[in-house]
C-alpha cells in the first residue's frame, strides 16, 4: 500500500491522525538500532532479510509486536522512536499526531511514567521546532492484560499529569472481559481530566459496539468503529451524534477485516455522513504509513481531494488539545486548501 510521496494529489494536502500506536511504529531500521545499543538479539520470526515484520494473523501480530516491543528499553529509546516517528510523518505532510503509548510496557521495564513521559516530550518539542508537527500523547491500557492492570495503569496516569497526556483509551482484544470491566479504569481517567477514546468495532460487531459505548459514556471517539457498517441503525445514530470514527484502512486490509480493499467500509461510512479521520494504527507492520491512507481513500474509497482537507479538520477538529494548538493547525489547514 506504500507508494513514493510526492506524487499523488493526496499528497499536497495536509495531514492528521489520531491513533498512532507508538511502540508500533518502530521503523525498522530504528528497531534493529535500539536492540543492537541495548544489546539485545532480535528473536528470529520478527524481521526478515528485507526488514519487513513477519506475522500471519492478529494473535501472531499481537506475539511479534510484544517481540518488537521488547528493543525498548531506556528513555533515550522512546525519545529516538517518538522523533522518528513524528519526522517521518512531517515528511508525508503531517500536522498533528495522537500518539497512543503503553504504560504497561514502562512497568514492565522498571521505568516510571514520568522517564517515559520526560523522553516524548523532549522529542515532541523538537519534532515542532524542526518539522513544524504538533503532537499529543493518549494513554493505552490494554483490554487482554484485565481490569486490575487497567486501574493500576489508570492511576499511574493520573498520579503523572502532563499538558502534552490529553487522552486514555483502550487496546487490545476486543473479545477480552466486557467493556463494563474497564468502568472504574476509565473513571479514573475522567476524574483527572482526561478525554477518552476506545477501540472498538475492529474485530467485533455493532453490538459490541453498542456494549461499549453503553458502558462507557464519556468515550468520545471510536477507535476504528468500521464493523458499524454492518448495522445501518447504528452508523444513522452515529452520524447524527457526530462521533468521530478513527479509520485504519492499511491495518484493516492487513488484518483480513475486510474482504478486499474495495470492501472496506470508509465509503460506506463517508456516505452516511459519519466524521471520519484516517490513521495509520501501527504503520510498519501493515506495510503503510498516514500518507498511504490518505491516498487509499482516493484511489480505493474514490474521496476527492476537497473530502481529504474536510478529513483532516475532522481530525483537527475531534482531536484532544487546547483550543490555541487546534486554531493554529486550522489556520495552517485553512492557507493550504487556499493555496
Amino acid at each position: 500500500m506504500l507508494k513514493d510521496f510526492g506524487a499523488h494529489p493526496a499528497d499536497r494536502v495536509p495531514k492528521a491522525e489520531l491513533h498512532a500506536h507508538l511502540e508500533g511504529t518502530i521503523h525498522a531500521p530504528v528497531l534493529r538500532t535500539l536492540a543492537a545499543r541495548n544489546g539485545i538479539t532480535l528473536p528470529d520470526g520478527v524481521l526478515d532479510e528485507a526488514d519487513n515484520y513477519l506475522w500471519t494473523d492478529f494473535n501472531d501480530f499481537l506475539k511479534v509486536y510484544d517481540l518488537a516491543t521488547s528493543a525498548i528499553k531506556t528513555p533515550e529509546d522512546y525519545y529516538d522512536l517518538t522523533l522518528d516517528y513524528l519526522e517521518r510523518v512531517a515528511a508525508e505532510g503531517g500536522l498533528y499526531v495522537e500518539l497512543l503509548a503503553s504504560p504497561d510496557h514502562v512497568f514492565n521495564l522498571g521505568m516510571t511514567l514520568k522517564d517515559q513521559l520526560d523522553a516524548m516530550v523532549q522529542a515532541i518539542d523538537e519534532a515542532r521546532e524542526s518539522v513544524g508537527v504538533e503532537a499529543r500523547i493518549s494513554q493505552t491500557i490494554v483490554r487482554h492484560y484485565g481490569p486490575e492492570k487497567a486501574i493500576a495503569a489508570a492511576t499511574a496516569i493520573a498520579d503523572h499529569p502532563h499538558p502534552y497526556i490529553t487522552g486514555f483509551q483502550m487496546a487490545g482484544a476486543e473479545d477480552a472481559y466486557t467493556p463494563a470491566d474497564f468502568r472504574p479504569a476509565y473513571d479514573i481517567a475522567v476524574d483527572a481530566g482526561l478525554r477518552c477514546t476506545a477501540h472498538t468495532g475492529e474485530w467485533l460487531g455493532p453490538d459490541s459496539m453498542r456494549e461499549t459505548l453503553a458502558a462507557l459514556p464519556m468515550v468520545e471517539r471510536l477507535g476504528h468503529g468500521v464493523r458499524a457498517i454492518y448495522d445501518a441503525d447504528l452508523v444513522r445514530e452515529l452520524a447524527e451524534r457526530k462521533v468521530p470514527f478513527e479509520v485504519c484502512p492499511g491495518s484493516n486490509i492487513a488484518l483480513n477485516v475486510f474482504p478486499s480493499p474495495e470492501e472496506h467500509a470508509l465509503r460506506g461510512l463517508w456516505d452516511a455522513g459519519c466524521v471520519i479521520t484516517l490513521a495509520s494504527d501501527d504503520p510498519p507492520y501493515f506495510h503503510t504509513s498516514l500518507g498511504a491512507e490518505y491516498r487509499f481513500a482516493v484511489d480505493v474509497a474514490g474521496l476527492s481531494v476537497p473530502d481529504l482537507y474536510t478529513i483532516t479538520r475532522n481530525a483537527l477538529q475531534a482531536g484532544f488539545m487546547d483550543e490555541a494548538t487546534r486554531s493554529a493547525l486550522m489556520m495552517r489547514v485553512a492557507a493550504s486548501e487556499a493555496a
